[in-house]
Formats: structure tokens, C-alpha cells, sequence
């Protein structure tokens, strides 16, 4: 493909997803790595495109708010990495025990890897609970509330009263930022019911492609020094993954 035609495809791409990463453009147009690399530099650099870590993004994309990704946009981000940390988080999940799992796309893929074995799952994912629902292994709980179209995510006052009532032994929530000792989302609903699930729950994980250190988004919900364990991809560097492991331990 020549370059000016191979170089308006990848326009092409970002204004339709709005976010793009150099993997998903790579099995779209069939090219090396390092020529999408520089086709995004020199895009970027004539204003076409904004350059991000891994990828792209939409000059529409930039301006449109609220600035939250939607489900589609994260599941093409950093996919290999999030069905990484799927499988490593799923790993400590066991016969009888009580799991909450949170909305993201990295907690729907740990749900091809757990146990075919007795479990109680709660969640407040309408896409995770959907995952689950041919199992006949687990006894599944959905918690309602105040819809978020945007995550598939239950909310707000009913569904945090609910989940104050149950207990839990282990929680696996999803993060869109990690700066320091705090873990931040977009959404202030979300944050705070994830605040309560966590404080509720007998073992609390978190997972996160190594994209999301140091990072943050509006919302602070919770203390890493307060976590058990933090599931990440094998991508992360040394310097970071040292850096957070006095916050907690960092798995990958």
C-alpha cells in the first residue's frame, strides 16, 4: 500500500473508533509496527491525528465530552495485555468462594478463565452477568441500580444499599488510573460504589494494564496501601513496578 493511501487509512480508522492503537491499525492494513509508529508521528505532526501512548486518537475525539471511553473504544485497547492479567487474576479465584466482579473489559475476559467449579458471583456488570448466565456451576448475582449505558454498570443509591448487605471474599475491581497511592475513575457513581464493594470484601484486587500507571482520571475511590494484590501485564517496567510495590504487591 502506498504511503499517502496507507496514511489516510489510518485517519480514516481513528475518526471512525476514535481511539486506535498501533496493533489494532497493524491487523487492519497488514504493516510493520515501526511504519505505523511513523505514520502516526508524521500524522500528528500535520494536525491529522493527536498521537497517544500505544496509538491515536481523533481530533473530534479530543474535544467531545465527557472525554470517558466507551465500552467498544476500551475493548480495543491494550487487548493481549487485559487477557493477560484475565488469566493471572482468575488464577486466585477457588471452589466455594464468594467473588464480586466489577464492569471493565479485562473482568469480562477473566470470566472464560474461571474455575468450572461452585462459586457465588456477584456483580454490577450487565456485560459480565451476561458472560456468566450459561454456567450452571455458579450461583449469580446481579446488582441493580441506576443504569450507565456508557460501562454497562449498575449505580447509585439502590445498588450501593445492596451491596452493603452482602458479603464478600474477594472483589476484583477495574481502575482507570493508578497515581501513587491512589486509584481513580471517571465516573463519581462508580467510584464510590466500588469504594464500597472493596470495603466490604475479605481479599481486594485490582486490575490494570500497565498503561494506567501513572495515570488519573476525576475520581480518587481508594488507597492502594489498602489492597492485597494489583494484577497487571507483563509489559510493565521494573523502575515502575518497584516504584508501586510500596503500596502494595503488584502481580503480572
Amino acid at each position: 500500500m502506498l504511503k499517502t493511501k496507507r496514511q489516510q487509512a489510518i485517519v480514516a480508522l481513528c475518526e471512525l473508533h476514535g481511539v486506535v492503537t498501533v496493533k489494532f491499525i497493524q491487523e487492519q492494513l497488514n504493516v510493520s509496527d515501526m511504519t505505523i509508529r511513523r505514520d502516526l508521528d508524521e500524522l500528528a505532526s500535520q494536525n491529522l491525528l493527536i498521537r497517544v501512548h500505544g496509538g491515536a486518537k481523533s481530533l473530534n475525539f479530543e474535544n467531545e465530552k465527557p472525554t470517558e471511553l466507551s465500552h467498544g473504544e476500551k475493548k480495543q485497547l491494550h487487548s493481549r495485555e487485559k487477557e493477560f492479567i484475565a488469566k493471572k487474576a482468575a488464577e486466585a479465584i477457588h471452589e466455594n468462594d464468594t467473588v464480586f466482579l466489577g464492569p471493565g473489559t479485562t473482568i469480562e475476559l477473566m470470566t472464560k478463565y474461571l474455575p468450572k467449579k461452585k462459586l457465588r458471583i456477584i456483580t454490577n456488570s450487565l456485560p459480565v452477568f451476561n458472560l456468566l448466565t450459561t454456567n450452571d456451576h455458579y450461583d449469580l448475582y446481579l446488582i441493580g441500580g441506576a443504569y450507565r449505558k456508557i460501562t454497562g454498570a449498575f449505580v447509585g443509591s439502590i445498588a450501593n444499599e445492596t451491596i452493603q448487605k452482602l458479603s464478600i471474599q474477594k472483589a476484583f475491581v477495574g481502575v482507570n488510573g493508578i497515581m501513587e497511592e491512589f486509584v481513580s475513575t471517571f465516573s463519581i457513581e462508580e467510584g464510590k460504589f466500588q469504594q464500597l464493594v472493596l470495603d466490604k470484601a475479605q481479599q481486594k484486587f485490582l486490575v490494570a494494564d500497565a498503561y494506567k500507571f501513572n495515570q488519573s482520571d476525576f475520581y480518587n475511590f481508594y488507597n492502594l496501601n489498602e489492597i492485597d494484590a494489583l494484577y497487571t501485564d507483563d509489559t510493565i517496567s521494573e523502575v515502575v513496578k518497584n516504584h508501586y510495590e510500596q503500596y502494595t504487591n503488584i502481580i503480572h
